[in-house]
């Protein structure tokens, strides 16, 4: 079995997309069209940060690795689920609360933080979902974990201009997948292996990415 935990990109306002304040928009033009034309083409327009994507160093760090330099290796492997989906709006993620999983927590594993806060994707309290506490995402960096997902629009506090999580993780060299949907899912898997590959943009901070987990052994 294969989840997709990537949210649709889309222009509808039927089922509006959630956004980082002041980002870009997403934009879909067709540009040729059948049967006025022999195929169909679209021109789309979107931020590095659109959507489901990840961030790589240089979103935060100036001298870090951009996305079409990343190490790909790193981006497919074992998914662990930190299961915090008890946290409330704005509530903080401590080291406390992930510490029970901290034995399974070690290079090549990608971390994905289960808020359940994805059910809000496009709604006004989207961005009210709990973030991670500093020392946490410190503490998560010794254990050698590289890459995080979470199901919110960022690991750090949207009212926090420092975004002081993103540095900790992006200056260890760290990559961060965000607006994730359905890491619960991810719980009934046997071995779960997730993917978190970007489009190769060249220099880019962050890439747009059909984030998928499945077990291990499945395909």
């Amino acid at each position: 079995m294969m989840i997709d935990l990537t949210h649709t990109l889309t222009t509808s306002t039927e089922a509006p997309m959630s956004i980082w304040p002041g980002h870009p928009t997403l934009e879909m033009t067709k540009v040729a069209s059948i049967p006025e034309q022999n195929a169909n083409v679209t021109l789309i327009s979107l931020g590095s940060h659109t959507g489901t994507h990840i961030d790589a160093p240089n979103h935060f760090i100036a001298d870090g690795l951009t996305v079409d330099k990343y190490d790909l290796t790193k981006l497919v492997g074992r998914a662990l689920v930190v299961d915090v989906r008890g946290k409330k709006a704005r509530e903080m993620i401590t080291w406390e609360d992930m510490q029970k999983w901290e034995g399974e927590m070690h290079e090549g594993v990608i971390v994905l933080i289960c808020t359940g806060w994805s059910q809000y994707w496009g709604k006004e309290n989207y961005e009210e979902h709990p973030f991670m506490d500093l020392d946490a995402a410190k503490k998560l960096m010794e254990t050698g974990v590289r890459v995080i997902g979470c199901d919110t629009l960022s690991p750090d506090n949207v009212c926090s201009p420092e975004c002081e999580v993103h540095k900790v993780i992006l200056g260890a060299g760290g990559m961060i997948a965000e607006n994730l949907r359905g890491i619960e899912e991810v719980l009934a898997l046997k071995n779960p292996t997730v993917s978190l590959l970007p489009l190769k943009l060249d220099s880019c901070d962050g890439s747009p990415i059909r984030a998928i987990a499945w077990s291990a052994g499945d395909i």
